[in-house]
């Protein structure tokens, strides 16, 4: 058997995308494993080479980002993928319950000193797909909506950002403020229109609104028409929060602005 230099089989892809999963169960897990021991034999197995083996990895990196699920870290996302590759991972991850296993947010560890936040990302986060079969599949697994439904993961977030406030205010020698700190939707409901009271250092109220997603900082969510319109009646302490890659080291950027202008021309990924 000699594949190197054509096209990826149908058989090929359901063995690469089987060993990729695996090593996301560990990589998600925190247990080790070894990446070029695993290409070596995927190299003997396959008949392909060290590259073509990594740059398919990068492929199913680039489609359990579109799908805003958790990727292998190291394996940086490479979009010219194959759609035949969208439908084989899909049918792995129907198999068993391993979707629902990498959708669960797990245990975090709280923040020592408050939330490092990273910048938005830019606009235009995914190559355009005409490709029917892959834009089936993405509405099918529509990230955003999956997140929302997803009480446990946004519940573990806003966990997680409400102790980061109290932990940011305290490391300050805050400690009026600290105890000032509210989880509104855990304490009242989900009506405010946020999840968090909290404050600047010198004071200042802040209404905190936290998403949360397993998936990449490109990875879209949802607000509601009560969160726009609390986001545009408090334009100057209302601010969103965005926690990604959850499972693992939460990242997270915010905005200031207000969501309407978002929903329709700004670079930060909300669907309304």
């Amino acid at each position: 058997m000699n594949n190197r230099g054509t096209t990826w089989q149908e058989d090929e892809i359901e063995i690469i995308v089987s060993d990729y999963l695996e090593m996301l169960r560990f990589d998600l897990a925190g247990k080790k494993f070894n990446k070029s021991e695993r290409n070596r034999i995927l190299q003997r197995k396959l008949d392909r080479t060290k590259g073509s083996i990594e740059y398919k990895h990068q492929n199913i990196s680039a489609v359990m980002d579109r799908l805003g699920l958790p990727s292998i870290q190291g394996y940086k996302p490479a979009n010219n993928y194959q759609a035949r590759l969208f439908e084989i991972l899909e049918r792995q991850l129907q198999n068993g319950d391993l979707l629902e296993e990498i959708s669960r947010p797990g245990e975090f560890k709280e923040p020592e000193a408050g939330i490092k936040f990273d910048s938005p990302p830019p606009i235009n986060r995914y190559p355009k797909q005409i490709d029917p079969k892959i834009q089936y599949v993405v509405r099918k697994y529509d990230a955003a909506k999956r997140d929302t439904g997803n009480r446990e993961l946004g519940e573990a977030g806003e966990q997680y950002v409400y102790l980061a406030e109290r932990k940011k205010l305290l490391h300050e020698g805050k400690d009026k403020l600290a105890r000032k700190v509210r989880w509104v939707s855990k304490e009242d409901g989900d009506g405010a229109g946020y999840d968090i009271l909290s404050f600047t250092l010198e004071g200042e109220k802040r209404l905190l609104e936290v998403k949360t997603t397993i998936g990449s900082i490109r990875a879209g969510f949802w607000i509601t028409q009560n969160e726009l319109a609390v986001s545009n009646e408090n334009p100057d302490i209302y601010r969103l929060v965005r926690l990604f890659d959850f499972r693992r080291k939460p990242g997270a950027f915010k905005t200031k602005a207000t969501l309407e202008r978002p929903c329709k021309s700004s670079s930060i990924s909300i669907l309304c």
